[in-house]
């Protein structure tokens, strides 16, 4: 199977990834359903990388449609270790204006009822949260955005509503007084399945709109936001570039060992069937116990 050391995840607007050389197309199964696409496999600016569209080639599924646990576990089978997420985003704060970067380092959870986790059926963990994103690949992004010419702000909450539809007024100005920078409809999924997998992840949050709590500013349409993306993805393919041949080879942060002391589940307690379709994710602890 192909192999990639950084995934890249395009949102809305980057659906693929110009610059990539030898690409393959691979489709994956995972125990877990199908991706939301082919992965295109290849090199960039030396890298070898692998990039998915978040909604598939034509934008053809919905935030509550993606099938989230599918796209982070053919990231690992592929050999991710890094993954750089692209997201639209609204701006909940009034000094983050549309085409602004926001690298986000915390999240608010306003999903229903959205699988967030690769665990269960037998076996139980729970990998820390408390700073969701890593923090060294954050860094990486954030300067390589800001050389591609983007006004950056480092740090900051995004706030994963349900969506499809946008906020009402009374939700943005809600999350407002929540101290919430932007809102998006992804990437909280991402952020959690990307830890259980022992994979470094960190957003780019490309502010499209002020959501609808500006009193001087339209309520948000989609036109607004379909306007801006163009210029988004342009400012993420540039960055993107720029961070690639700055990461270093081997990572020291703890992304790379969330789940040493995560599993809680006795070894001969675990399901036969879920272990096998949890091996990737797990085998090199579970062999440690036994020694």
């Amino acid at each position: 199977m192909a192999r990639a050391r950084v995934g890249v995840i395009g949102g809305s607007g980057l659906y693929e990834m110009p610059g990539i050389s030898a690409v393959d197309r691979v489709a994956l199964e995972t125990p877990f359903g199908p991706p939301s696409d082919d992965f295109r496999v290849g090199t960039l600016a030396g890298t070898p990388m692998a990039f998915l569209a978040r909604h598939g080639q034509g934008h053809r599924i919905l935030p509550s449609e993606i099938n989230f646990r599918a796209n982070i576990y053919g990231f690992k089978a592929l050999g991710v270790e890094r993954i750089i997420s692209i997201s639209a985003v609204g701006s909940l704060k009034g000094e983050i204006a549309p085409l602004d970067v926001v690298v986000p380092d915390q999240f608010i959870d306003r999903t229903r009822g959205r699988i967030s986790t690769f665990f269960g059926g037998g076996l139980v963990a729970h990998v820390a949260f408390a700073d969701p994103v890593c923090g060294d690949l954050s860094r990486v992004l954030a300067g390589a955005a800001e050389t591609a010419g983007a006004r950056v702000h480092l740090g900051g909450t995004y706030l994963c509503m349900e969506g499809p539809a946008f906020s009402t007024r009374a939700e943005s100005h809600l999350y407002r007084s929540w101290g919430a920078s932007v809102i998006g409809m992804t990437n909280l999924q991402e952020a959690k399945l990307a830890r259980e997998a022992e994979i470094c992840y960190a957003t780019l949050a490309m502010a499209t709109d002020y959501d609808c709590w500006h009193q001087d500013e339209e309520a948000v349409t989609v036109e607004v936001v379909v306007a801006r993306l163009k210029q988004n993805a342009e400012t993420a393919r540039k960055a993107i570039v720029g961070a690639l041949p700055q990461l270093a080879a081997e990572r020291t942060c703890p992304c790379a060992t969330a789940l040493r002391n995560a599993l809680l589940t006795d070894p001969a307690a675990i399901p036969p069937e879920t272990r096998r379709r949890l091996a990737l994710l797990v085998d090199r602890y579970l062999k440690e116990s036994k020694g």
